[in-house]
């Protein structure tokens, strides 16, 4: 009175065969997403700026960008230009303040040719310090690859 159920004369003495299992092994996955918190968690204080603050808001247009520098050159025999017009190093604090308005925050930018003595360069810059201008640069060029690469 036995009967078979099954078309595959699966007997009680047979083994079924191996078959794969379709599960993803995670603990990979897992080790990389806590290498990565661990690595989020040391570069996130490093990338807060400042304090943290609750900025208002306002309807008022954002302000217009703040205008062009003001260039003072000096040329490699030590003369002092401001923009296009050369000046004596007495005379540069009244046109800077005539050109500025008499605005100690204007951007000044000092272009001084490499061969131009150290001294003559601190001069003419702490001039300017000393007159209250307060945003005073040197501006420089970008070495060319042949030169990078000596």
């Amino acid at each position: 009175m036995g009967a078979q159920l099954s078309g595959r004369g699966g007997g009680r003495g047979r083994r079924r065969s191996y078959t794969p299992l379709s599960e993803i092994n995670v603990t990979p996955f897992v080790d990389v997403m806590l290498v990565l918190l661990i690595v989020f968690m040391v570069a996130a204080p490093l990338m807060s700026v400042g304090v943290p603050v609750d900025l208002p808001r306002t309807a008022a247009p954002p302000l217009a960008p703040e205008k062009e520098p003001l260039f003072v050159s000096v040329t490699p025999d030590g003369r002092v230009w401001v923009q296009e017009s050369e000046v004596e190093i007495q005379n540069l604090v009244s046109l800077l303040t005539a050109v500025t308005g008499a605005n100690p925050e204007a951007r000044i930018l000092v272009r001084g040719d490499q061969t131009v003595a150290y001294g003559r360069m601190l001069e003419v810059m702490g001039t300017m310090s000393a007159a209250g201008f307060t945003k005073v640069g040197l501006v420089a060029d970008l070495p060319t690859p042949t030169a990078a690469a000596r």
